[in-house]
């Protein structure tokens, strides 16, 4: 196991529980409306960014399902039971594998799903196993993104569709500045982070491994309020104990959801969302 993946797998082993605390077991930002005006429930915007993803891509079913970076399983459970389909859902956290078969459990769900704790970058699944591949909010997670890709292009089916939403940078030109970076970075520390890319670097390696009717979109404006209502619920006091249990390291976690807000606030992080389907 890399260095990186060690401390993304400590970091999600101990502030699974706090997260879905404060967010649900939709581990996500939510969708607010094109322009992010419409006021709504925060955990409701998690489950609509889940149906606007699905529409904006044009899925109306899908058999064979790997959801890459699946945390509780929300999406997963979702998935499955819209479209009776079979699920496998993928993290490094085996806290996260097991939270995930526990509320699959209670849910008593007819599909079939498995969780396992699997690096996307060595998948053990053969060729050709899956028609859908969803990745909400985990790429930013994995260093090496042309090899993520190129792994999703092997594992789908021909005519299948990768669905992948991820947190990125603003493009380039022009270079990102000294105090840009500084705050990336200050993030890539606290939540254990590769360097972003930008939404268009998503698009360029997407037709490079191999997808046709590759779209991109920048979604920053319909999920940026998301911030706000999840700072607001951490706070809460019921969520103080749990916090502070958690340690220093969620602690900083925690506190750091505000440079998230500024960067969407400055433009500088950008929410974007990428699909192609496979030769």
């Amino acid at each position: 196991m890399t260095h990186l993946n060690h401390n993304i797998r400590q970091f999600y082993d101990a502030s699974t529980g706090l997260w879905e605390s404060v967010w649900g077991e939709h581990m996500h930002h939510g969708h607010y409306g094109l322009n992010g005006d419409v006021r709504k429930d925060h955990r409701q915007a998690q489950v609509d960014l889940i149906e606007e993803l699905l529409k904006w891509a044009g899925v109306e079913n899908a058999r064979y399902i790997l959801d890459v970076g699946c945390g509780v399983g929300g999406s997963a459970r979702y998935l499955a039971q819209k479209f009776d389909a079979e699920v496998i859902g993928i993290t490094l956290s085996p806290v996260q594998v097991q939270r995930a078969r526990e509320l699959t459990r209670e849910a008593k769900l007819t599909q079939p799903m498995v969780f396992l704790v699997e690096d996307a970058l060595h998948p053990s699944f053969p060729p050709a196993s899956f028609d859908l591949i969803w990745s909400l909010e985990s790429a930013e997670h994995i260093p090496r993104k042309s090899r993520l890709l190129l792994n999703c292009y092997r594992l789908l089916k021909p005519g299948g569709r990768l669905i992948m939403a991820t947190w990125c940078h603003r493009s380039i030109p022009p270079e990102l500045t000294d105090r840009e970076n500084r705050l990336l970075q200050r993030l890539y520390d606290v939540y254990h982070l590769p360097p972003f890319i930008s939404i268009d670097m998503y698009n360029a390696l997407m037709e490079e491994v191999g997808f046709r009717d590759v779209v991109v979109s920048d979604w920053s404006k319909a999920v940026s309020p998301f911030w706000n209502a999840v700072i607001k619920t951490a706070f809460y006091p019921v969520n103080w104990f749990p916090i502070l249990r958690a340690g220093t390291p969620i602690l900083r976690a925690v506190l750091a959801m505000r440079l998230m807000k500024k960067g969407f606030r400055t433009d500088l992080i950008r929410y974007g969302v990428i699909q192609g389907i496979k030769q």
